[in-house]
């Protein structure tokens, strides 16, 4: 769900891979025709054509088009009103739209129409976790990590040891991290999030440990700090007295950052020290 593209070529791919699956699909769907009534080969091409409607609906919904999406997604539900991935995708359209209460009406549909449906709960786990309510996005999130076919589980462990971070569970966090490591092991989050607990546990050779491999992830993938990584870094490495990055670190959020809460803290370690 975090991910960035930051090449032009890349996003002008996506766009272009958008449009191709649009007219696929449409495709596809004008040649979704039987001249059979009743029987199986009527039920296997209305399904056909129901699950070909939803995949055009997520093209739609990646290229922007929120009306385009909606439209074939109803198309989905006018042959089959109970499927859940079609719910799933009208509440990735309302939330993305702003109304959340529609949203999260579709999501639960979508879930109790199919209770193994992961991606209606990863997705519905992103959106509570966005309104603050962490406890229900962690429990969305732990069913999804116990589906071992699901193709985004180190995201979701990750995302889980977020959400309970964010219900002071810090051992539980810590746990959900490091399996997320070891299902991915080019993650920036989860490294700096466990250097951040085994510093509050004072382990701070693990701490430091974590963080190096945060800043390796980093300087690969050549993204910026965030003001969380930076304090991290401030604290983790001015215990090792690393002058040098300690002094870089701050400088950046004095210049740029000085009515942040995290300079605000920094500020108030600095005047401790």
């Amino acid at each position: 769900m975090l991910f960035l593209e930051f090449e032009f070529g890349k996003l002008l791919s996506k766009k272009l891979a958008s449009v191709l699956a649009i007219l696929l699909v449409s495709s596809m769907l004008s040649n979704c025709v039987t001249t059979t009534t009743g029987g199986f080969m009527a039920d296997a091409s209305e399904s056909r054509a129901a699950s070909d409607y939803i995949q055009l609906a997520l093209a739609y919904f990646d290229n922007g088009d929120m009306p385009g999406a909606r439209r074939h997604v109803n198309n989905a539900l006018d042959i089959d009103d109970r499927i859940s991935d079609a719910y799933m995708v009208l509440a990735m359209v309302f939330q993305r739209e702003g109304d959340l209460d529609l949203a999260d009406t579709n999501y639960r549909r979508a879930i109790s129409l199919d209770q193994d449906n992961s991606s209606a709960r990863n997705n519905y786990a992103a959106m509570l976790f966005s309104q603050e309510r962490f406890r229900e996005s962690y429990e969305q999130l732990e069913r999804v990590a116990n589906d071992t076919n699901y193709e985004g589980r180190s995201l979701v462990f990750e995302g889980l040891g977020r959400s309970a971070l964010r219900l002071g569970r810090q051992e539980d966090a810590k746990v959900a991290f490091q399996r997320a490591l070891q299902l991915n092991e080019n993650f920036f989050i989860a490294p700096l999030e466990l250097a951040l607990i085994y510093f509050d546990q004072k382990d701070y050779l693990l701490a430091r440990q974590y963080y190096q491999n945060y800043l390796t992830t980093i300087a690969f993938l050549q993204l910026p700090h965030t003001l969380r990584a930076l304090l991290a870094g401030i604290q983790i490495e001015g215990y090792f007295q690393n002058e040098e990055l300690v002094e870089n670190f701050s400088l950046v959020l004095t210049t740029l950052y000085s009515t942040s809460p995290e300079f605000q803290t920094f500020q108030r370690l600095s005047n401790a020290s």
